[in-house]
């Protein structure tokens, strides 16, 4: 199993509305480093649900349920999408300043490229962030 991050904007799409669909699918990324993660995705895969632009936080864990396919908002196929499942919301929500100041974090894909929309997450760092977020995951 590999981890990663998703990011959205809350007020384009919340957690609390991923919580209510239980599954989306997650389309519009259109970034050629995003979309190579996207493409690496495998079903079961767990990402972090991270609110961008407002907030600044981790908020939730989602499942991949459905690996790359080409992306339903265009007509353009190289452009690729993946199906996302809500699993849990976390205890604590972790910002992105706790983040940068977690010395174990420092070289997080998050941090390293924070313009990137879906990024890799290692394992120690997902295991870091349950933590501070008071999360237990199995």
């Amino acid at each position: 199993m590999n981890f990663w991050l998703i990011k959205s904007e809350p007020y384009k799409y919340s957690w609390d509305q991923m919580v209510q669909d239980g599954s989306t699918y997650w389309d519009g990324v259109r970034s050629y480093p995003a979309r190579v993660h996207l493409k690496a995705m495998k079903i079961g895969d767990i990402c972090f649900f991270y609110h961008s632009n407002e907030g600044k936080e981790i908020v939730g864990l989602t499942r991949i349920i459905k690996e790359a396919y080409s992306d339903p908002t265009t007509d353009d196929e190289k452009w690729v999408a993946v199906d996302v499942q809500a699993v849990t919301s976390l205890k604590k929500p972790v910002t992105l300043a706790q983040i940068k100041a977690n010395e174990l974090l420092t070289n997080m894909a998050l941090i390293k490229q924070g313009r990137l929309s879906v990024g890799p997450v290692e394992h120690f760092e997902f295991d870091e962030i349950l933590k501070m977020s008071e999360t237990d995951f199995k």
